[in-house]
């Protein structure tokens, strides 16, 4: 399933992001509701989120067979891995719907409820398509998930008006891919995306937001990582007897981190790359804690 939406944010996350982004490079925000370019964006969307769930239909579901509405328990499956890309994806999918919004001069009411609820709105599509197809279903901790990505980027404009804790994402090569690239991908794209056991996903928190008291630099954020390691496959999945041996645990992550949007500059170019490049953990030193009571140090996690 979370290979599927991790195709799919994608997909739709660098579109959004190029639709929206592109124009703030040259104009910025509108003080009030500019109709033209509210229409643009909202038929843009249709349009991208639309091609998107044909393409998914196409490349991903066309080789597998179709049966009656059904459901699943994958909660356990690759270590909530899976549950926490679903929470990042839908996060990240927000956070561009209201910035496109924004740009329009559309109201802050209107942004958290048309924008910031597109991440929910196209996942939970995807989650019905599951529910048709035989090698998946629909999972309802997908949809929790995807609520509380959602949730965290709407709370955050409810209660301080800004967004003072990010979820963010890094990568590193992990060589279990290897043993298995049909499953946790062939080349370094497809295992960036494939292979939970390289993935770490980050609640990345603006210490000057929290401590204005203490003058933290506005740029300067505090990191806690999430990853795990040793899964040659998912908890129930079993593959001819093939890799009966797995050493599965999880990490837990402690580091520095540099939030990109709270660098002052005034170019406009500047801030859209910025804006984009802000779903990336920047790589610095950090401390590990796994669940084999071991600690590890990394001079530069990725």
């Amino acid at each position: 399933m979370s290979n599927k939406i991790t195709f799919t944010f994608l997909f739709v996350f660098i579109s959004l992001s190029a639709l929206g982004q592109q124009l703030n490079t040259f104009l910025k925000p509108s003080d009030t509701l500019n109709v033209k370019r509210r229409n643009a964006v909202v038929i843009s969307e249709t349009i991208i989120g639309t091609s998107a769930l044909i393409s998914l239909n196409s490349l991903w579901y066309q080789g597998y067979k179709q049966s009656k509405f059904h459901t699943i328990n994958d909660l356990n499956e690759w270590m909530q891995m899976d549950k926490v890309g679903h929470a990042f994806s839908a996060y990240q999918l927000a956070r561009v719907g209201a910035d496109v919004l924004n740009w329009s001069g559309v109201s802050k009411k209107d942004q958290l409820i048309y924008g910031a609820t597109l991440g929910f709105t196209f996942l939970s599509a995807v989650e019905i398509f599951d529910g048709f197809s035989k090698e998946w279903g629909f999972s309802w901790s997908d949809i929790a998930a995807n609520s509380l990505g959602t949730g965290l980027y709407i709370g955050q404009e409810l209660l301080w008006q800004e967004q003072r804790m990010q979820l963010k994402y890094s990568f590193s090569k992990s060589p279990y891919a290897n043993r298995r690239p049909d499953k946790l991908g062939d080349s370094f794209i497809e295992q960036m995306f494939k292979d939970y056991n390289g993935q770490t996903y980050w609640l990345s928190m603006n210490l000057n937001a929290f401590f204005k008291e203490a003058n933290f630099p506005k740029w300067l954020n505090l990191a806690i990582g999430y990853g795990a390691n040793g899964m040659l496959t998912g908890e129930n999945e079993v593959v001819n007897n093939m890799f009966t041996n797995q050493d599965r645990y999880r990490q837990f992550y402690l580091s520095f981190d540099v939030n990109l949007n709270n660098i002052n500059t005034k170019s406009n170019v500047l801030k859209t790359i910025f804006s984009v490049l802000n779903v990336i953990k920047i790589p610095l030193p950090t401390v590990e804690f796994n669940s084999k009571k071991k600690v590890v140090f990394h001079l530069l996690l990725q």
